[in-house]
């Protein structure tokens, strides 16, 4: 794919987790601990400043914000009369908490660093599951720094970019909430995947951030198209827009010392995303 990206949003640090939804493009100023939502006009609002790191996002049925704070090991929610612990990670996981996804149920998957600070190697590590009620157990083990994560829309199958262990892994959803029946949905070399989204075809696109680009892969390893940033390096992406088919992808070069290089930049693709709640 040839097309280049266009700038939707810039001037910010490090965004991550994207969320398309309700017309607006929602995501984490990670390393400022902002949450934003952003409408395809360009037209932003700040809707959360916390003294922390953010990270992933999901919503529950009601429409409230769910919100990954990452060093605290804060699972947060957005309540109309302001921020709530929705669950504490801290006895679960000792490193800082990450991407996650809220599927029909409630039901929120979190994955963490494994590993305290970002240039050492990684532990095995594993992912939390917290309930709508806020309740969290252990559901997955033995993860090498397990990221960017989504659920089909049927919410029967759990599928995380190992980041550190070059795949993305698959589970099984039990009714409990628990996954299952762990396999390898595509690995291949020279694949760091962080950020997923899942299209209408099942195919999903991954931000890797080792080459600079995103892949749309197919279950197995076919790359069916790729994406390369300019001058910068993605990290995120999802679908949305009005048919679905705007791909955002969230870029930065932060970790070249560049702290405003943050951006959000786009492009149109062929099939659209599936629905996240």
């Amino acid at each position: 794919m040839k097309e280049e990206t266009k700038i939707l949003l810039s001037g910010l640090e490090f965004p991550e987790g994207p969320r398309w939804r309700n017309g607006k493009l929602f995501f984490s100023d990670a390393a400022a601990g902002k949450v934003i939502a952003v409408n395809e006009n360009g037209k932003s609002d700040i809707l959360v400043q916390i003294r922390d790191m953010t990270s992933g996002l999901g919503f529950l049925d009601d429409g409230r914000m769910l919100i990954v704070s990452m060093q605290n090991r804060h699972l947060m929610r957005l309540d109309p009369d302001g921020l709530k612990i929705h669950a504490d990670l801290s006895k679960l996981t000792d490193f800082p908490c990450n991407d996650c996804v809220t599927d029909a149920y409630g039901r929120t998957y979190i994955g963490n660093w494994g590993v305290k600070t970002l240039n050492t190697p990684a532990d095995p590590t594993c992912i939390i599951m917290v309930t709508k009620d806020g309740d969290a157990r252990v559901v997955a083990e033995n993860l090498l720094f397990p990221n960017g994560c989504i659920v089909t829309p049927d919410c029967k199958t759990f599928i995380v970019a190992e980041q550190r262990g070059g795949a993305l892994i698959a589970f099984d959803i039990e009714p409990s909430g628990d996954l299952t029946n762990r396999r390898i949905w595509a690995k291949f070399e020279g694949f760091d995947p962080d950020g997923i989204c899942l299209d209408e075809e099942g195919a999903i696109w991954a931000a890797n951030p080792s080459t600079a680009e995103v892949l749309h892969i197919l279950e197995g390893g076919e790359i069916r198209s790729s994406i390369k940033v300019k001058d910068t390096n993605v990290f995120a992406c999802t679908l949305g827009g009005d048919d679905g088919k705007t791909l955002f992808l969230c870029t930065s070069q932060l970790f070249k010392g560049k702290r405003a290089s943050g951006r959000i930049e786009y492009l149109k693709v062929e099939v659209s995303g599936v629905e996240v709640p």
